[in-house]
């Protein structure tokens, strides 16, 4: 009988818990927040490069403006992570030559970085989707450090959360040429644990959520 009772009780203690946790859940407090950012961080903490499709071309025009293509790719071709070919050019320049171009593919090691989650980009008029993109850090969350009141605007209730994050960088963005080219890169490893980020966050019947993660 003792032990019946003591089954009920905690069946009783964990509905309990279940009908309040909704509730619990919906509260702006430090341990909900915590909670959106390290779900949205778990999904979408990649620091990406916009490569999102393979190969890309260099061509002699981009060479000139020293286009982040022209001066990147031949880094990841010394580290291995692409390959690259000089491919035939449509049309002659002014001296009569055909000009230089140059095509570059992933390698079996440069496939590592080129991760298939979705990247939503925001333009002023639509959000486009890619599919992969070319990443060099995974961010995880530091600390929270705070958040704004939140307010309800068309019955949507929003608010944003600052926090500090760690970073884990692939190890090929830590030689020297590859900190050269790649500055944001470089910036974000350098901050960690002290640049703040700020994520959009919104209520729901379940709870908190990130923006991002219902686009």
């Amino acid at each position: 009988m003792k032990w019946c009772g003591a089954v009920v009780l905690l069946m009783a203690l964990a509905l309990l818990g279940a009908c309040r946790n909704p509730q619990q859940a919906q509260l702006p407090n430090r341990a909900n927040f915590t909670a959106v950012v390290n779900d949205y961080l778990t999904q979408r903490g990649h620091l990406c490069l916009a490569k999102y499709n393979w190969p890309i071309t260099v061509t002699a025009a981009d060479r000139q403006a020293r286009s982040s293509n022209a001066q990147q790719m031949p880094v990841l071709e010394a580290l291995g992570l692409v390959t690259g070919h000089d491919v035939g050019a449509t049309g002659k320049g002014r001296d009569g030559v055909a000009p230089s171009v140059r095509e570059y593919a992933l390698t079996t090691e440069g496939q590592k970085y080129y991760l298939h989650v979705p990247v939503v980009i925001a333009t002023a008029t639509r959000h486009v989707t890619h599919p992969a993109d070319f990443c060099a850090a995974t961010l995880s969350l530091d600390r929270v450090i705070g958040w704004e009141e939140p307010m309800t605007f068309e019955n949507r209730t929003a608010t944003s959360v600052l926090f500090t994050y760690k970073i884990a960088p692939a190890p090929w963005t830590q030689t020297p040429d590859a900190r050269r080219v790649f500055p944001m890169v470089t910036h974000a490893v350098e901050n960690a644990g002290t640049l703040q980020l700020r994520l959009g966050v919104h209520l729901t019947q379940s709870g908190w959520v990130a923006d991002e993660l219902t686009e």
